[in-house]
């Protein structure tokens, strides 16, 4: 095992997304990560981040007046090396996806809350992407020296790639939202509000004591390099640390 792990923890059950709509998204992530053409494989994921968003939204017309009683919450491990990192990435996947995740930092488990068809799409999302940005990260020529040098620039990185996805992500879920409230004469918004807002109560009942995670680097070359990766990397459907805390929320 390398010192950047490979592949992320768990698979999806798709206990929240049809069949037939998982097995399109998950086809299309392995298309998009085997390729070795960027402009295909950005096509592909984009593709399938398309796909879970209109089914969410979709479903959420159909279960309006549900809000309250949909709300689930899902464990995912976020293991070092770097977990700090990736936790940030999940923290900005969930957050496109109308989730919010909590980190049990000592117990290295983060937990995910949403509706079923929303967390499937997080991990589907956050697995396709810890997978490209720890590729990513390997095959960057890493500063020469001590392995802290290493350490600080692999962590920049993480944390510059997660950022830049996570700002592509919102922006792709913002058009097909405004692509799908155009066809339903503004029923949409309040939908999607009053389910985001059962989340955070949610959240908020189950940990009423939290606080942001936030993170700080030293590498501007590791940064650049992982904003880099980010604009490159295939879609699918901030400020310093302030100590480490038994909780952490993703801002």
């Amino acid at each position: 095992m390398s010192d950047v792990d490979k592949t992320a923890s768990r698979t999806v059950d798709g206990a929240g997304i049809q069949p037939g709509v998982l097995a399109k998204v998950r086809a299309l992530l392995a298309k998009a990560e085997s390729t070795t053409f960027a402009p295909e494989a950005e096509a592909l994921t984009a593709k399938a981040h398309q796909l879970v968003a209109r089914y969410s939204i979709d479903t959420a017309l159909m279960e309006d007046g549900h809000t309250t009683d949909g709300v689930l919450a899902r464990p995912v491990a976020v293991d070092a090396p770097y977990a700090r990192a990736k936790f940030h990435l999940l923290g900005q996947v969930a957050r496109a996806c109308r989730c919010r995740v909590l980190w049990q930092v000592d117990l290295g488990i983060a937990t995910v809350f949403g509706f079923a068809g929303d967390l499937d799409a997080t991990e589907l999302l956050y697995t396709s992407l810890l997978l490209q940005a720890t590729t990513a990260v390997m095959l960057e020529r890493s500063p020469r020296g001590a392995p802290a040098n290493v350490a600080a620039f692999r962590r920049a990185f993480l944390y510059a790639f997660a950022n830049r996805i996570g700002q592509r992500l919102r922006a792709s879920a913002a058009q097909v939202v405004a692509e799908a409230s155009q066809d339903h004469s503004g029923s949409l918004l309040p939908v999607l509000t009053s389910r985001e807002a059962a989340v955070e109560a949610a959240l908020a009942e189950a940990f009423p004591n939290t606080r942001a995670v936030r993170f700080s680097v030293s590498d501007a070359r590791g940064w650049r390099a992982g904003v880099d990766a980010a604009e490159r990397a295939s879609l699918s459907t901030q400020p310093p640390l302030s100590g480490r805390g038994a909780l952490g929320r993703a801002g």
